[in-house]
């Protein structure tokens, strides 16, 4: 039997283990950044962040846009939470100028003319804690709702008996109003829609105005 040809000895047959293992490296990598969705995907733009020119628009409209008239369909005073219903036909910039308007109100002390007082004797305030729920659908402006929103999306399923599932609540939230005078590095703020910080929920609406 003749030699094998000298040439083709001491050579490996298929790819060299430097190209397969690169090969695998890269794969996972791309593997990983189609099943693992980008940040920006998953938390909302924050006070910090640019704003998007349709918030940008919205907020310029609510400075001339009419405050829509409310009105208070239910407290739920151990939450410190109240919803309020508005005219279905109330565009976003005018519920922004609405949060703009509750603010103000609370700043200045005439809010408690306006909506049930949400801590009553507290030594910070009539409205130092409170979360205001704003509703176009007389169907959600209801105490259920609002229950199940202040429990947040982290409570059992069976804490309330509750036929409206919180994602469903959260979606037809309009805006929302939070105020804790106990939080000093954000005592208030306020948002187009609804979202829950703690657990990274967000409406699809959702906009944070201040």
């Amino acid at each position: 039997m003749n030699d094998p040809d000298p040439q083709k000895q001491g050579k490996r047959v298929g790819l060299h283990p430097a190209i397969v293992i690169f090969g695998v490296i890269i794969g996972l990598w791309l593997f990983i950044q189609a099943i693992i969705p980008k940040s920006k995907d998953i938390h909302p733009p924050q006070g910090n962040e640019d704003r998007s020119e349709h918030l940008a628009l919205l907020l310029k409209e609510a400075e001339s846009a009419p405050v829509p008239s409310i009105k208070v369909t239910a407290h739920v005073q151990e939450m410190n939470a109240l919803s309020l219903l508005v005219p279905q036909q109330t565009t976003d910039s005018q519920i922004v100028a609405l949060l703009n308007h509750l603010r103000r109100s609370r700043m200045n002390g005439s809010l408690a003319s306006q909506v049930p007082v949400t801590t009553p004797g507290n030594a910070l305030g009539e409205f130092a804690v409170a979360d205001v729920y704003i509703f176009s659908d007389p169907a959600y402006a209801m105490p259920e709702a609002i229950e199940i929103l202040s429990v947040g999306a982290h409570a059992p399923g069976d804490f309330y008996q509750s036929t409206i599932p919180y994602e469903i609540a959260m979606e037809q939230v309009r805006g929302h109003y939070a105020v804790n005078l106990n939080r000093k590095s954000q005592p208030e703020r306020a948002s187009l829609g609804f979202g829950e910080i703690a657990t990274g929920l967000y409406s699809r609406r959702y906009q944070p105005v201040f």
